[in-house]
């Protein structure tokens, strides 16, 4: 699993960027258009939410635990919106003071290594965009990615009672996806190779599952599926939504980049988090898919 280290670098870094682009409690995951791409980005990320809370059967009084939970907007539309409580889970101290500073009750903690003595068990599991973090590029080539996931799985059904339902959703590779050593951070800009090298430096320490089925076939040993849908094309417009703000004018947000260019200059790790995003490339190039799944956990589990 990506470490502590790793994603601090990620969205600590990010943090300031991100809430003056997107509001306190931005949603760094792919909102659900469905097509419809009249929506704003609020309403498209309002309707996700929404679909979230109708397909984990929550109601007000239900507990809530979001793996993974950023900014905390699902932790925030649960709470406020669906009347139930929830608890978020990140790795991420620019995230953590964030929520906390807004009232919402999230801590640091392995979602990995979560267990009932720590919030006690839950009605309904949540997690988007966490998933891709689990599995380290050194956990593939060991073998043991497969095993990273049953272990996820494992973690979740100990957290729910038998019919409880986690929603996951999560980026995998898609039909297009290159072997992994012909990743090349020299390679033609815009290609395969070197996107997909850009973003191993965006976000170090993680690796995506291969497909749908294979989240789905070590999901099965604990959970049923009760729905899949693929939302690339909306993470693609999610992006462009994105991008359209990280550009528009804040004096805070730009001193913010000044800042950071004695530190850009030299770090290439950051230089690749300030590019153009690679993943929107990889979503419409098809080296990337993405998922909404449902699952159930099994009775007797």
């Amino acid at each position: 699993m990506a470490d502590k280290h790793d994603l601090d670098f990620t969205y600590t870094t990010i943090d300031t960027i991100f809430r003056q682009s997107m509001g306190e409690s931005g949603d760094f995951s792919g909102a659900m258009y469905n097509g419809d791409f009249t929506l704003s980005l609020e309403e498209a990320q309002a309707k996700k939410h929404q679909y979230i809370v109708e397909n984990l059967n929550i109601t007000p009084g239900s507990r809530v635990l979001d793996m993974g939970c950023g900014w905390g907007p699902l932790v925030s539309y649960i709470t406020h919106t669906a009347g139930a409580t929830c608890v978020g889970l990140t790795l991420s101290d620019g995230q953590a003071k964030a929520c906390q500073k807004n009232g919402l009750d999230v801590h640091i903690k392995n979602c990995l290594e979560v267990t009932p003595d720590d919030f006690g068990t839950f009605d309904a599991v949540a997690s988007l965009g966490a998933f891709e973090h689990f599995c380290s590029i050194e956990d593939y080539r060991a073998g043991r990615q497969e095993e990273v996931y049953r272990k996820f799985f494992k973690t979740v059904s100990s957290l729910l009672p038998p019919g409880g339902r986690l929603f996951l959703q999560t980026m995998v590779f898609g039909k297009n996806m290159i072997d992994i050593d012909e990743i090349d951070i020299h390679a033609e800009k815009g290609s395969a190779a070197h996107v997909l090298a850009l973003l191993t430096r965006q976000f170090p320490g993680s690796w995506l599952p291969y497909g749908s089925e294979m989240v789905v076939e070590n999901a099965a040993p604990e959970f049923e599926l009760v729905s899949r849908s693929s939302g690339r094309l909306d993470y693609i417009e999610t992006i462009t939504q994105w991008e359209k703000r990280y550009r528009k004018f804040d004096l805070k947000k730009y001193a913010f980049f000044l800042s950071l260019i004695p530190r850009y200059l030299t770090d290439e790790n950051l230089r690749a988090l300030l590019t153009t995003s690679p993943n929107k490339i990889c979503f419409e190039q098809e080296i990337f898919e993405h998922y909404r799944m449902v699952f159930e956990k099994r009775d007797g589990m």
